[in-house]
């Protein structure tokens, strides 16, 4: 059986959900300013290695450049205009480096779960490079909890910071994904809130798993999944949830 969760239950998605321009510095002061203490948020690597945040392989819904984002260097992308497309409060907001963010929640006493984002053929470096630099930056209390879909960029990350924590992430319990978690060396897996159930929920339990749920918007999801003794629950509904 895993032990008891360190990490807080409700997580901030990319930083304050839909409340902000998301993966931004302006997102996660935001969702601190809502109370919340932990945050996820979906990191990659620009065309020279630099580690910064970004959910889409491309760059044209978030920000006002175009293309794909690991064509271009960090010179390059740290000019982009990440708030605009949001709203023209955030008109002006900047792409942020993983340590920025690692910087923000150290001073702040945040904790923080890194989905490693990995661009099509990337995965490796990507697991291997933010797992270093998040184990030679944090000065946080807790260390960051890595998760990915990809099981490349997970091992890695292993490889290059074994003693981070790490989470598999999953849409769907397919077979095998017990074995997967523990060759990995996972601590967590992080399903979509749906795939959570009463069987799901103990197997996890029972392979030393934590549980986590992502997104959690809704007030009936987040009661069924409260009373499955879900571990975390990752929500972009930061004004409504109370951390």
């Amino acid at each position: 059986m895993a032990g008891a969760w360190p990490y807080p239950r409700w997580i901030a998605h990319r930083g304050a959900g839909r409340l902000a321009p998301e993966n931004t510095l302006a997102a996660f002061a935001l969702g601190h300013a809502q109370g919340y203490r932990m945050f996820e948020c979906d990191v990659r690597l620009s065309a020279d290695g630099h580690p910064f945040l970004l959910h889409d392989d491309r760059l044209e819904r978030t920000t006002d450049g175009a293309g794909e984002a690991l064509a271009l260097s960090w010179a390059a992308l740290s000019r982009l205009d990440a708030g605009a497309w949001h709203s023209p409060r955030f008109a002006g907001e900047r792409l942020p480096t993983l340590g920025a963010v690692l910087a923000f929640c150290a001073r702040h006493d945040c904790a923080l779960n890194v989905e490693l984002k990995p661009a099509p053929g990337d995965a490796r470096r990507t697991g291997a490079v933010v797992a270093a630099r998040i184990a030679r930056e944090w000065a946080g209390a807790l260390p960051p909890l890595l998760t990915s879909f990809d099981t490349s960029a997970l091992e890695a990350a292993a490889a290059a910071a074994p003693a981070l924590p790490r989470g598999l992430l999953l849409e769907r319990f397919a077979a095998g994904w017990r074995e997967t978690a523990q060759c990995l060396g996972c601590v967590a897996v992080v399903a979509e809130q749906q795939a959570w159930t009463p069987q799901t929920a103990t197997a996890a339990r029972s392979a030393g798993l934590h549980t986590l749920a992502y997104t959690v918007n809704d007030d009936a999801q987040a009661s069924r999944l409260l009373a499955l003794g879900v571990d975390g629950l990752i929500t972009d509904r930061v004004d409504h949830f109370r951390a």
